[in-house]
């Protein structure tokens, strides 16, 4: 009896003091550099952490849509998951506000906004509920499609797809006589191989990881909507961790989504020209169709601000500091 006490508490002081391990869920395939480079975060985490903290994540779509991700999360058997604004958009409106269409003219000029407003927007993430380690570019979502679109008279009546639970592409497609189709980020590529949709708006890098690029044949060159990617834990469940443990986790995942966003423009860049590689073509906008489309969305946007889909006084902040920038550029 003795040795069998004695060899219990071996065991319990052997093991990692507020032990955890958190599950994440995304939509990003197994495989690509991005599930590789978060492996590797977690692995460093595992390390620094003498095993107190791991990470799994579940890749490839796994654990369902945004809505499915949501619910695990809030039952607790996840902890949290990669997404865009648009899917905690319903928790947190002003995970809209870079999302506004045709808001931006160049990456350059959403990264100085994000400068000045990105960390409004993570602190607002987690008084809604979620830690936030930063944001990573996706680059601008563009139209890509299999007929060229070079006016507003192309796209009438053509089917678009739309995020699940996002209104504000909605009102933007409708606005530009487009028929939006709603579907799960993991049903595009069979809808576009069915014709269920004629049309998908998406960065280039975003087509080539999902393979959307093999059911398209042109790319529209309009800077649509400037696209970001975050992961949100759930507070609860972090907060399970030891303030150092806390610490740790901030530190190596923040360097990472640092990292994401730098080397995403790089690579969103020759994402494009290997798109092009595949035969895909580029289509040009001629300005005045520029002109009409940007002052369509431009409506809806503030439209959508006064109506409060993202705080006004932030809307306004954005558009002073984009004013800022090209008046300066």
């Amino acid at each position: 009896m003795r040795k069998l006490i004695l060899g219990l508490l071996v065991l319990m002081f052997s093991l990692p003091l507020h032990a955890a391990t958190l599950k994440i869920a995304t939509v990003t395939p197994e495989g690509s550099q991005w599930m590789k480079d978060m492996r590797a975060s977690a692995k460093e985490i595992k390390e620094r952490t003498d095993g107190r903290v791991q990470i799994k994540y579940y890749g490839g779509g796994v654990m369902g849509n945004d809505q499915k991700v949501l619910s695990r999360i809030r039952i607790g058997s996840l902890q949290g998951g990669a997404f865009t604004p648009t899917a905690l958009a319903g928790q947190y409106s002003d995970l809209n506000l870079y999302g506004l269409p045709m808001v931006f003219d160049s990456e350059e000029e959403a990264t100085y906004v994000r400068s000045r407003l990105d960390a409004t927007l993570s602190q607002g993430l987690e008084k809604a509920g979620y830690v936030n380690f930063g944001f990573a570019a996706g680059g601008f979502a563009v139209l890509m499609s299999n007929t060229p679109i070079d006016s507003l008279d192309d796209l009438k009546g053509k089917k678009v797809w739309i995020p699940e639970g996002d209104d504000i592409s909605r009102r933007a497609m409708e606005a530009l006589s487009l028929s939006p189709v709603t579907l799960p980020l993991t049903d595009v590529l069979t809808g576009l191989q069915t014709g269920l949709i004629d049309i998908v708006a998406m960065s280039p890098i975003g087509a080539l990881v999902l393979q959307w690029h093999t059911k398209v044949k042109y790319i529209t060159e309009l800077p649509l909507v400037y696209t970001l990617g975050f992961m949100a834990v759930d507070k609860r469940a972090f907060g399970k961790l030891s303030a150092n443990d806390q610490a740790i986790v901030r530190e190596v995942m923040s360097r990472t989504y640092e990292n994401f966003d730098k080397t995403n423009l790089v690579d969103n860049s020759g994402a494009r020209d290997a798109l092009l590689n595949t035969g895909i073509e580029s289509v040009e906008v001629a300005p005045e169709e520029f002109d009409k489309v940007r002052a369509a969305l431009m409506k809806l946007n503030r439209d959508m601000a006064d109506q409060g889909h993202v705080d006004k006084a932030l809307f306004d902040e954005m558009l002073a500091y984009i004013s800022e920038y090209r008046s300066s550029n």
